[in-house]
């Protein structure tokens, strides 16, 4: 069973892609974590994000690096994974990746912005997250403050309604839901509620 969660940011697609893998014992892909790692490659050699070249061998390289997923969290690198995210040959460099993953004998559980539409539009359930940018905001400053780091929030919301602008209009892989992907709004849902609705929506296909 590949279970596809897209979304933009901070919309509750990753909690609910860790909760499905471990329900079903599925292994679990942050796919965003590939652009942040190609961004962190970048920043840390001094390199422009936009530049294609470097991004693009950085990308081919994520299998050498020898990263800290510590060092890839943060509003900064969210940022700078979005910079690198619209470029074309860098997309092209990590889709195999991620289709190698997704084509596992036991199945998967993927989330990203383009995995029911781009990465894995065979499988089996694909659920797209949305939430309001406010609510969005709300719950990137509380993940930020939890993490000791200062909270801005008017600055957190210009970089979320900036990001979503950025994703759904990028050339390649747009932001959108797949046609046959379930709409789950999180917007007044915690998380045990979001859960349950998602468990709901894949017991329902695996009927």
């Amino acid at each position: 069973m590949i279970i596809a969660i897209d979304g933009p940011a901070a919309s509750g697609k990753g909690t609910l892609a860790r909760r499905l893998a471990a329900h079903y014992g599925l292994p679990h892909l942050d796919t965003g974590l590939l652009y942040r790692a190609t961004a962190r490659s970048l920043l840390d050699q001094g390199s422009r994000l936009d530049d294609a070249e470097a991004a693009v061998r950085a990308a081919r390289g994520l299998a050498l690096l020898n990263y800290e997923e510590d060092r890839l969290r943060g509003r900064e690198m969210g940022d700078a994974a979005s910079v690198v995210a619209v470029i074309p040959a860098v997309r092209a460099a990590l889709i195999e990746m991620q289709r190698n993953f997704a084509s596992r004998e036991q199945g998967a559980v993927l989330d990203g912005r383009d995995i029911g539409t781009v990465i894995a539009p065979q499988a089996h359930v694909k659920i797209f997250v949305i939430a309001s940018p406010e609510a969005r905001a709300q719950r990137r400053a509380l993940e930020l403050r939890g993490r000791g780091e200062k909270v801005d929030y008017a600055a957190i919301l210009d970089d979320i309604v900036k990001r979503d602008k950025r994703d759904s209009e990028r050339i390649e892989a747009p932001l959108k839901p797949a046609p046959d992907a379930h709409i789950l709004d999180t917007t007044d849902l915690n998380v045990e509620a979001a859960f349950a609705a998602a468990l709901k929506l894949v017991e329902a296909a695996r009927r």
